[in-house]
């Protein structure tokens, strides 16, 4: 969603750093065009004066021009002020009351209100460990509660039963008494939608929070709509009173000007962010890792818990200790592309690695996609189990076999086995633990030496492209498991986090040479 603002930003911020001395007209040229490209990103105008008069303010001071390297305080300055405009603190959903806490939705027809209820309830249930009750109040929109008892079987998670013909605030006591009576914490309240705002919702809308009392009144706002998204959070906010706002289809085309504005305007936070159309793809909204992914640092802290969650610990454990003793192949490299695909494929991968937003152009030409993982799977799985552990016996005949099995190309399966036997070989590399630049990475993915010191983290991240941010390793979080407390864990797919990335799958990527 942010890339083109990404892309503008980034291009302005290298001139600045390119400089060794800034003066004020630099900064005054710089701020003219950070302004135009947060007004083409659709961020409210108000908003954008705010911000570069207080970027202007600070970059002019006496800190900037004493600096050491002036352009690279400015770009930490901006971090902080889009951090500051997006929310200093990430906030999550408050469950803190008596249950049944009663969770509110509310929001325009079309928005994902009844998906998010659904993303929600999952989330809810399976990493917090509450027990969620999804009641449908959306007695307008045709099928609208028969989606969400679909979605409910789905997940296994209880809706409540529909009777014909009760009002919206009856089933939303009618609700409330079956959470207290079954012992469910959280009660999800999905209300009804109009296309527009309309005086007939808002009325409807105060009603059934005057009968629930809920504990969070969340607006489901579509980050495609941009401005308007605006001017929605603000007639909520003041007819029904919102706790905080969920953005959904943040992986759309849309340019990220909601989500700017939509915290500044309002003073509410976003608390989550809808990341796809599954029902896994709800994260939490973190105002410093938005801000580093906007101005291309990456974001390796979500890179890290992507891994925690997705990574079966034992396996990549098993997978770690071949790796180490030169026994890596094609089915370990099966195991690693379908982590891979698990932990959001090679554009979700790609995005929260720093430095890459700059070669985004060269990697689209380069065609590179999830498809290239699927392809893969699909080449090894055709063939046999002799063939995935001895590569080196496949020979013309067997290749002719194994392309047509996959519906692919013999040129496709000899560019795997490359990519296979320069992996087996930095794994091999890695394991040995030599004195050289792949002695720290080695160290850092838990091959061999133990688990490295947070200084030795912190210099093996300023070797990484773009650094670790303007402010050095981000905090990792407190729910974080132990073994990831002091660095990367073992992420299968990144193998090397050097130069450009490596990813499995990709083995450096085709078409990217030295830039001329």
């Amino acid at each position: 969603m942010f890339d083109n603002l990404s892309e503008k930003l980034g291009g302005i911020l290298d001139r600045l750093t390119g400089r060794g001395s800034l003066s004020e007209a630099d900064v005054d040229a710089a701020m003219r065009e950070v302004r135009r490209a947060l007004l083409e990103a659709d961020v409210s105008l108000d908003v954008v004066r705010s911000f570069t008069d207080r970027v202007r303010e600070q970059a002019v001071g006496a800190t900037v021009v004493k600096s050491v390297t002036p352009g690279q305080m400015v770009v930490k300055i901006v971090h902080d002020e889009l951090v500051a405009m997006l929310g200093s603190d990430g906030q999550t959903i408050d469950l803190n009351a008596v249950p049944p806490v009663a969770i509110m939705m509310v929001g325009l027809q079309g928005s994902g209100k009844t998906t998010t209820t659904a993303k929600l309830a999952r989330r809810l249930t399976q990493r917090d460990k509450r027990k969620v009750l999804m009641a449908s109040l959306d007695i307008y929109r045709p099928a609208a509660m028969e989606q969400l008892a679909v979605l409910g079987r789905d997940l296994d998670i209880p809706t409540l039963p529909i009777v014909a013909g009760q009002k919206p605030t009856q089933i939303a006591k009618r609700a409330l008494e079956a959470g207290k009576l079954g012992g469910y914490d959280v009660v999800l309240l999905d209300t009804a939608g109009r296309t527009t705002l309309d005086e007939e919702m808002m009325t409807e809308a105060a009603e059934i929070k005057a009968t629930a009392n809920p504990h969070e009144v969340l607006l489901v706002a579509d980050s495609l709509t941009g401005q308007d998204a605006v001017n929605l959070a603000r007639s909520f906010d003041q007819r029904v009173g919102l706790t905080g706002i969920v953005l959904t289809r943040v992986d759309g085309d849309g340019r990220g000007g909601a989500a700017l504005s939509m915290r500044a305007v309002t003073g509410k936070p976003i608390k989550l962010i809808g990341t796809g159309e599954k029902t896994d793809a709800l994260e939490d909204f973190h105002p410093s890792r938005i801000a580093g992914r906007i101005l291309g640092m990456g974001d390796v802290v979500s890179l890290v818990e992507k891994a925690a969650a997705n990574i079966d610990a034992e396996k990549a454990a098993r997978t770690a200790e071949r790796m180490r003793k030169g026994q890596f192949d094609l089915s370990d490299m099966r195991e690693q592309l379908l982590q891979m695909a698990n932990m959001g494929g090679i554009s979700g991968l790609m995005g929260m690695m720093p430095g890459i937003a700059k070669m985004k152009n060269q990697i689209a030409n380069a065609g590179i996609d999830d498809r290239i993982l699927k392809r893969q799977v699909a080449l090894i799985d055709s063939m046999t189990r002799q063939e995935r552990k001895h590569p080196d016996i496949l020979k013309a005949s067997r290749k002719k076999r194994i392309a047509a099995g996959a519906g692919g190309k013999v040129e496709d399966l000899n560019k795997l086995l490359k990519m296979h036997r320069n992996m087996a070989d930095m794994m091999k590399a890695m394991g040995s633990g030599k004195r050289g630049p792949m002695a720290g990475i080695a160290q850092a993915m838990g091959f061999g030496g133990g688990t490295p010191s947070p200084e030795q983290m912190k210099a093996l991240t300023e070797k990484m492209p773009g650094g670790a941010g303007p402010g050095g390793m981000p905090a990792l979080p407190k729910d974080l498991p132990a073994g990831l407390r002091q660095g990367l864990p073992n992420l299968p797919g990144l193998t090397g986090l050097s130069g450009k990335p490596n990813l499995p799958g990709l083995g450096g990527f085709p078409g990217l040479g030295k830039k001329k």
